[in-house]
Order: structure tokens, then sequence, then C-alpha cells
């Protein structure tokens, strides 16, 4: 199953059409998508508005390809399962969210290997037609890494001690 996901605070129809008229043309392709509050109606993928978090994990686990929004939670998530996972973010010029960081966030992403990244409609068609190439990523971990953890303690320690100093 393909599950795709665009977060629960906005619509994302360009995503959702995209893979909708995609699905259409791949008869048999099983696809679940959460389209959040979206006024397109998806003729052949089966598609929920909102998912809990607890199901929204259960799916993931189920799906052997993640679609997404470039919304940090969806992209850990697939991490953390191990989950293939295409990104196509929103566009702030297209009114799909009220700035261009999910852009910023799909071009850091695009330098690593663990997340393919579709800039537009006609780049996620593409990934999708050659999904069977995509395997599984490394599981990242749940928690930050020791090393992470002790520059921020460092960082916070840093700031609380100057925050006492007198000026």
């Amino acid at each position: 199953m393909i599950f795709v996901t665009v977060g629960a605070q906005m619509a994302f129809d360009r995503l959702i059409r995209t893979v909708d008229e995609w699905a259409g043309s791949h008869d048999g392709t099983d696809v679940f998508a959460q389209i959040g509050p979206s006024n397109y109606h998806p003729r052949f993928i089966r598609v929920t508005k909102f998912i809990d978090p607890p199901d929204f994990r259960k799916t993931v686990e189920a799906s052997n390809l993640i679609v997404a929004h470039a919304g940090m939670g969806s992209i850990i998530t697939a991490l953390e399962l191990g989950k293939p996972i295409i990104v196509m973010p929103r566009r702030g010029d297209l009114r799909e969210t009220r700035n261009d960081h999910q852009v910023a966030t799909a071009n850091y992403l695009v330098k690593g290997a663990r997340v393919v990244v579709a800039l537009d409609e006609e780049m996620l068609l593409r990934k999708l037609d050659r999904m069977d190439s995509l395997a599984a990523t490394e599981r990242i971990g749940t928690s930050a890494s020791p090393e992470l953890i002790g520059k921020l303690r460092e960082f916070i320690e840093h700031r609380t001690e100057s925050a006492f100093e007198p000026h």
C-alpha cells in the first residue's frame, strides 16, 4: 500500500490530485490518503480527512511507500519505521502554505540519501513510476543522539550562566 499524507492543518490538493490521477492510470495499485480539509474529491484512491496519531503510525507501519508533504512529523515517522518516503513540498507562491519553509526543507533533504524529493508534479509522477526501486531505509532512533543532547545541554548552560551575569 502507498500511504499519502498531507498533515492535519491544511489541504494540499496539488499533491492529492497528482497521486489520484497516477493511481487512475495504474489499476490495482492500493493507495490510501489522509487529505486534510481538502475540497478535491479523489476518484481512484481511498481517503480520510484526518487520522489520529496512533492510527497514523499504524498506517505508516503497514505501508510499502509514504508520499507526503515536507512536514517533519511525516518524515520522521517514516524514517523511524524504515519506510521509503517521497516528499513534495507545499509552495508559498501557490498559497499552499504561508511561506516556502517546506521548499527549504526539501532542498536540504535532497542532499541526503534517506528521503526522495519531488519538487513538482512531474517529478512526483516519475518517482512514483520508479517506486519499485525505492528501498526501505535504515531506521533512525526515536531519541536524540548523545552528541546532540550534549550540544544542547552546553548551549542551555551557557545561556543560563550569561543570563545571570551583571550587565
